[in-house]
Parts: C-alpha cells; structure tokens; sequence
C-alpha cells in the first residue's frame, strides 16, 4: 500500500463538517414547507424505505444513541409522521414506523437528498464516489 501525503492544512474531518452544513443549509431550504429539523429529516430519510425499524437500528443509522434520538422521535410523532409500537412477541422492543404523512414527507426528503447529490457528484467518476462512500463509511463506523 502507497502512502499518499496529505497537505498539512487539510482535513477530512473538516472538509466533512464543511460539507455536512453545507448539505443541511441546502436540504432545509428545499424542505422549508416541512418545517423539519435537520436531526428530524435526518430520520425520516432513514425510515423513507418503509421499513420498521427499532428505536436502536433507527439510533444507529441515524448515528446517534437511541436515547438521543427519543426526543426527535417524539416530535415526530407528535406532529403525526410515526408511530412507536411493539414487536409482536416482545413487548420490550419498540418498533418505529412511518405513517401515511410520514411516509409522504419521507419521500420529498428522499427526492431532494437525491436531487443534492446528484447535482454535487454528477460530475465525479463513478469509482470516485464508491471511494467516497468507503471512506464515510469507515469514519461512521468508528467506535463511540
């Protein structure tokens, strides 16, 4: 493996925060009309598959602790895009899911996620953005 020299004065990390606000400006701007937080958009997005997910799956890829993410669960389920249940056979999991406004909200958010990036990584090669994707997976992955 070749070790490649990174300029002093550059970061991943900061490169990443830059780009991460930039995402959250451009995203809360195109989804004004949802009157969304950016950690709220965040988790409609992860749920927009419709799959059900438990407060821990949801909390993981969201990226942040399911005790973080019970707050913004609760607006959201107050403002009525989720519903919390139990797992049939468990009553200790809860189980969070999408409702019909919810499903309806995730999907704009899904739209216009995919209309940011495709309109900021259209122009990079397709291997370039697998390395991308690599790279903020190792960094995701990173132990608390």
């Amino acid at each position: 493996m070749t070790s490649q020299v990174v300029p002093p004065d550059w970061s991943a990390l900061l490169a990443l925060q830059r780009a991460t606000h930039a995402t959250l400006q451009v995203l809360a701007a195109e989804l004004v009309d949802l009157d969304l937080t950016s950690s709220e958009i965040n988790a409609m997005a992860n749920l927009a598959d419709g799959r059900g997910r438990t407060v821990s799956e949801l909390g993981k890829a969201v990226g942040v602790r399911p005790t973080t993410l019970t707050s913004v669960l609760d607006r959201l389920e107050r403002r009525g895009h989720i519903t919390r249940g139990n797992r049939p056979g468990d009553r200790r999991v809860v189980v969070v899911e999408l409702t019909s406004t919810g499903r309806t909200a995730a999907t704009a958010i899904r739209e216009a996620i995919a209309r940011l990036e495709h309109r900021a990584l259209s122009s990079l090669p397709v291997g370039d953005i697998a390395v991308l994707r690599q790279a903020l997976e190792a960094l995701a992955g990173l132990p608390s």
